[in-house]
């Protein structure tokens, strides 16, 4: 029998570790199951709302009609004003209206003009400044989390895949995959607009500020990419029959209302694409055996829908 002093000197010692005890219990989560896998880049486009899309300026949409179909381009004033100014010019005067595709390279550009330099530029300057950059400031800027390879800092602008340098202070667009940039000869400042390609392969990250690039290929990449290779030389076409007629171009804003194809893109500076980055960055799929943990810029996809449908 223990005596009744001894029983209540250890209830003294023991009522400190006791409680103590009590409170982590108390503290530990109630048991929930298997956590839910984090949501895929369908589920989050599933549940985006309204304000997480925005529709193209009329004023600054291409249509590009072909005998197969329509590509539509967004063009990016806020890096290469003057040749996107040169290009409305263009487009209202119907310089592309009956032009061609003339050079279609394997993994690289399809690109479109005036072959035979026939067609004269109307009220279209003819030379035009190299913009290349331009200042970062005033710019709203996404950062992907990840290093690039080829600048300080990638990540999207307004819907574009960029690129930036704290120290020089300079932000510029990125040749990813449907980008849409403007052709020219050996000096810097030959690009007028009037000869354009578009990157159909592997982004061609080396051209990054070594010419102007004024938008990318937001609906139609398909109709690109499956145009015949040229044989001749860079993929240019070595006869006229080969190349594919392109109706016409026109600025949205110029088509009547009825016409227009109601195409809406994924804003790039909301909390769902930053979701939409990650589940891209760390693929959770069964399929997955390693999660890469990693992305590249020109690998993050801009989703667009048409009629309410991505």
């Amino acid at each position: 029998m223990i005596p009744t002093s001894t029983r209540a000197g250890r209830g003294i010692r023991l009522s400190p570790l006791l409680g103590a005890l009590a409170l982590l219990l108390s503290m530990r989560p109630a048991s929930a199951g298997p956590s839910a896998p984090p949501p895929t880049m369908d589920q989050i486009l599933a549940t985006s709302t309204a304000a997480d899309w925005r529709r193209p300026d009329p004023e600054n949409t291409l249509y590009m009609d072909f005998a197969a179909g329509r590509v539509i381009i967004e063009l990016a004033p806020q890096f290469t004003p003057e040749h996107v100014a040169n290009i409305r010019t263009l487009v209202r005067a119907h310089y592309f209206d009956g032009l061609t595709v003339n050079r279609v390279q394997d993994n690289y550009v399809v690109q479109w003009g005036d072959a035979d330099g026939e067609r004269g530029l109307g009220d279209a300057r003819a030379k035009l400044p190299a913009e290349y950059d331009r200042s970062a400031r005033g710019l709203s800027f996404t950062a992907l989390p990840d290093r690039d390879v080829y600048a300080p800092e990638a990540g999207f602008i307004d819907g574009f895949p960029a690129a930036r340098d704290g120290e020089s202070g300079q932000a510029w667009l990125a040749h990813c995959y449907a980008m849409v940039g403007v052709g020219r000869d050996m000096p810097p400042d030959t690009g007028n607009g009037a000869e354009l390609y578009a990157v159909i392969g592997h982004a061609p990250r080396h051209l990054d500020r070594n010419l102007a690039v004024v938008g990318r290929v937001i609906s139609g990449m398909p109709l690109m990419t499956a145009l015949p290779r040229g044989t001749g030389a860079l993929g240019f076409y070595r006869t006229v029959a080969e190349r594919t007629t392109i109706r016409s171009v026109r600025l949205a804003a110029d088509v009547p209302t009825a016409e227009r194809t109601d195409i809406q893109l994924l804003r790039t500076d909301t909390p769902t694409f930053s979701r939409l980055m990650e589940a891209r960055r760390n693929r959770r799929e069964p399929f997955f055996v390693q999660p890469a943990g990693h992305i590249d810029l020109c690998n993050v996809p801009l989703p667009a829908r048409i009629d309410g449908k991505a």
